[in-house]
């Protein structure tokens, strides 16, 4: 079997990371498989891990490590994850990482991009970004009047989220920064870590990343 294609696409939120996943996952073939999307289609669908992730939400409480690498390897076990997969939002942490490592065995991480954005940059892009809550696609506040406040996608109600208000912002850099940030130099010690200016047009972004793929035999 050929060897799965593993990216790990890190960044601060806001960075861009989804953006850029949606564009390398065509150009790849393999899925796009973002954490927070696992989490809610989990609780939405109310698989088993949904029902227990969304009594630990309601009580206020922080999902575990467990529980995020529990959905995660059942997500590797599809079938369209097979040739491998770009993750948005994991691993989050050190440990995350290593659990990463166990349950891809050989096949391993193959790069970890980082995508580099000032947080002067990422807090004007979350206050202004507005997400439907049926599918999760994304708008900016100038978009609203224009679709009347209804995703075009599914027809859902786009909104505001709680955790793109200011203070919500802050507390999220400030996590990124304990929990995150000691990531890179757990990619960088394995000659894995490329990192990326996020702070240009997207399509540059794309085309940074994918000649740091090019150069190590990916795409």
């Amino acid at each position: 079997m050929t060897p799965r294609v593993i990216v790990v696409v890190l960044g601060k939120q806001g960075a861009g990371k989804g953006t850029q996943c949606k564009r390398l996952a065509q150009h790849l073939n393999v899925p796009h498989v973002s954490t927070g999307d696992i989490l809610r289609a989990a609780v939405r669908d109310r698989t088993p891990i949904g029902v227990e992730v969304a009594s630990i939400l309601e009580a206020g409480q922080l999902v575990s490590d467990d529980l995020v690498n529990r959905l995660v390897e059942e997500r590797f076990a599809e079938d369209d994850a097979q040739r491998g997969a770009l993750l948005d939002g994991y691993p989050r942490t050190d440990a995350q990482a290593e659990a990463l490592d166990a349950i891809l065995g050989e096949d391993g991480v193959k790069i970890c991009v980082n995508l580099d954005v000032p947080n002067e940059l990422v807090a004007e892009r979350l206050s202004a970004r507005r997400v439907c809550q049926e599918c999760g696609a994304i708008y900016r506040d100038s978009d609203i009047e224009a679709i009347s406040g209804t995703c075009t996608n599914c027809g859902g109600d786009v909104v505001q989220r709680a955790d793109d208000l200011p203070e919500a912002i802050i507390k999220r850099l400030e996590a990124y920064e304990r929990d995150t940030v000691p990531l890179l130099s757990f990619y960088e010690r394995r000659g894995l870590l490329v990192r990326v200016d996020g702070d240009q047009d997207p399509q540059e972004v794309t085309a940074d990343i994918l000649d740091a793929l090019a150069e190590r035999g990916i795409g």
